[in-house]
């Protein structure tokens, strides 16, 4: 037991100094929170004209307009989930070359890239998260916009099935934007893969538009597909429409597809590292 603390505690450093370090930038926090209220609120209005102009709209669909509002308050909270760019502290360490010492250092460099990173997306999402549940669910009711607000979860295990699967997700974010390091180190540049993942995984997540909105014959392929695991899947615990085993393989598939992707990861960056020349004295 002593043994694997000692194993592990360089990357548990490495993910607290890093969360902690995120969290000093309170003034991005509060002007990003800024800019996803008011995109959130033209997202509510346009799903309010789209339910309420036809009967047709609500009719058969798999999501109410109700949930729509909730989805959206929740996609607005977690945007900084989605994995559109690499980890900047990464990019800057290609960048000057500083890349060399984590090559040097006697621990697994995967490792320790994963635990920055997830630290970085921690804590720029736990502060947005919690502002935006205080704004949706307790503010907007109190100023009687309450069919606007964000509704609670269908049942207790809902809840609770939700959270399993944020932390999830959270990995599995994580696992995505390794690549993206890897990516960048690979092509020494990361502006370019940013460019083309960031409207991949804005479509694919559930961000733009949630997926159970998009046509019913999509909907086994949206659901098993890697990024669905980012928004979709902890969508649907939250609102009860995977429950039971269903919940169980909702879960299963983010399991899966961080364990494929972190497999990826370090198979992409031993060949990047082993190839990496760094120039300078």
């Amino acid at each position: 037991m002593s043994h694997s603390r000692d194993v592990a505690r360089p990357y548990i450093a490495a993910f607290a100094s890093r969360f902690l370090q995120m969290l000093q930038y309170r003034t991005a926090a509060l002007a990003g929170f800024a800019t996803q209220c008011w995109w959130g609120g033209i997202k509510v209005m346009v799903f309010a004209a789209f339910y309420g102009g036809t009967a047709i709209a609500g009719a058969g669909s798999q999501m109410s307009l109700a949930q729509a509002i909730t989805y959206t308050w929740l996609a607005q909270g977690l945007l900084v989930l989605l994995p559109w760019l690499g980890d900047p502290e990464v990019g800057q360490a290609v960048r000057t070359g500083a890349v060399a010492y984590d090559r040097l250092r006697p621990v697994d460099a995967y490792a320790l890239w994963f635990a920055r990173s997830a630290g970085w997306i921690a804590a720029r999402l736990l502060p947005r998260v919690a502002l935006m549940a205080a704004f949706a669910a307790v503010v907007l009711p109190l100023m009687g916009l309450g069919d606007w607000a964000w509704q609670l979860p269908a049942s207790a295990g809902a809840g609770v099935a939700f959270l399993l699967s944020m932390v999830l997700a959270l990995l599995l974010s994580t696992a995505m934007v390794m690549l993206l390091n890897v990516a960048a180190t690979a092509a020494l540049n990361e502006r370019g893969i940013s460019a083309v993942a960031t409207p991949v995984v804005i479509v694919f997540s559930g961000n733009l538009l949630p997926l159970a909105l998009l046509p019913d014959g999509w909907q086994t392929a949206l659901l098993i597909q890697p990024l669905a695991g980012l928004m979709d899947i902890p969508a649907r615990l939250y609102f009860g429409q995977l429950s039971g085993w269903h919940a169980v393989g909702g879960l299963g598939l983010q399991c899966f597809w961080i364990v494929v992707l972190v497999a990826l990861g370090r198979f992409t960056m031993g060949r990047t590292m082993r190839s990496l020349q760094i120039q300078g004295g």
